[in-house]
C-alpha cells in the first residue's frame, strides 16, 4: 500500500482522516487485516496525530 503523502494544502478534515486510517486497514481485496507492515504502522500513528491535532483545533474553535 502506498503511504498517503502529507497534506501540502489546508489541513485535512476529520473525515478524511478517518477514511486513511480505515484504508490502512484494510488488504487490496477490501478485506480487513489483522497486522500492519512497520510503514503502515508508522503512517498509522502519524494520521492518528494528525487526527488529533484536528480534534483539539474543533474544540478549540467550538468553546
Amino acid at each position: 500500500m502506498s503511504p498517503t503523502p502529507p497534506p501540502s494544502g489546508p489541513a485535512r478534515s476529520a473525515a478524511e482522516l478517518n477514511a486513511a486510517i480505515r484504508a490502512l486497514w484494510m488488504d487490496g481485496r477490501g478485506h480487513p487485516t489483522v497486522r500492519l507492515t512497520p510503514e503502515q504502522q508508522r503512517e498509522y500513528h502519524e494520521l492518528l496525530a494528525e487526527l488529533r491535532q484536528v480534534q483539539q483545533g474543533d474544540v478549540t474553535t467550538a468553546a
